[in-house]
């Protein structure tokens, strides 16, 4: 089964650093683009960065780019989203997810039944 996992959530003041970790399992890691995503209350689901595995391309949305820095360690199966300059409006439980495909400029998470989300891991950015 193809499994993956977010972690390193946490509350952090604004203007703070968080780093979150994705480790993913079951599917040949360096074979698709994994992508995070993130859900504040009340609003919908945001897709925010993707690493493509073949050529290492990012993409990132404009809420977050220059900010949020998105890296991936194929040896260990991990992804990573670096996140600086942390605000309020960051705050939301965010979510890894694989395959990952970039629509225009919108980043799209896998179709159902193919592909896996991880649980979400929250984010907490206090003013």
């Amino acid at each position: 089964d193809v499994q993956l996992q977010a972690s390193g959530g946490g509350l952090v003041q604004a203007g703070g650093s968080l780093r979150l970790s994705c480790s993913a399992s079951g599917f040949t890691f360096s074979d698709y683009a994994i992508g995070w995503f993130r859900q504040a209350p009340g609003k919908e689901r945001e897709g925010i960065s993707v690493i493509s595995r073949g050529d290492g391309t990012t993409v990132y949305a404009d809420s977050v780019k220059g900010r949020f820095t998105i890296s991936s360690d194929d040896a260990k199966n991990m992804v990573y989203l670096q996140m600086n300059n942390l605000q309020p409006e960051d705050t939301a439980v965010y979510y890894c997810a694989a395959p990952c495909t970039v629509v225009g400029s919108t980043i799209m998470g896998p179709v159902a039944g193919f592909g896996a989300w991880g649980q979400g891991t929250l984010v907490t950015v206090s003013s």
